[in-house]
């Protein structure tokens, strides 16, 4: 069942490249993530990474992940990122979000949670405004 999460992960993704000539994808501090020797820093870890590729970039989806060079403020960084670790792939452009839980590799997991207690699944939830400031 992975392996066809990543497939529609891959889908999606090409698909809002194209719509839209962009697309944001929010990955996971895991294993097999690298991010050039930048590495993620402290709240990363805790909330992912977005990194945005567009349709004039160089880089390659093969079954085991995203291979890219991108740049972080003015330095280049080599970086691969395992379909596994996708946790959202959006476009504020077109407002379309794909997203699955962190955990979607595993069991399904119920949290146990008191009634002043959020579930874990909510914690890890980045919210993004894509409205324009006026």
């Amino acid at each position: 069942m992975q392996s066809g999460l990543n497939e529609l992960k891959k889908e999606v993704f090409y698909r809002l490249l194209d719509l839209a000539g962009r697309v944001f994808v929010l990955v996971e501090h895991a294993d097999g993530v690298v991010i050039g020797t930048r590495g993620f820093m402290p709240e990363e870890k805790e909330k992912g990474i977005v990194l945005v590729f567009n349709n004039k970039m160089n880089f390659q989806w093969e079954e085991s992940g995203i291979s890219a060079k991108l740049v972080f403020g003015t330095t280049p960084q080599q970086c691969f990122i395992p379909p596994d670790a996708i946790i959202s792939i959006f476009s504020p452009e077109i407002s379309a979000q794909f997203s699955v839980s962190p955990e979607a590799g595993g069991e399904p997991q119920t949290p146990e949670a008191g009634p002043e207690e959020k579930p874990a699944a909510d914690r890890k939830v980045v919210k993004v405004d894509f409205q324009k400031k006026k």
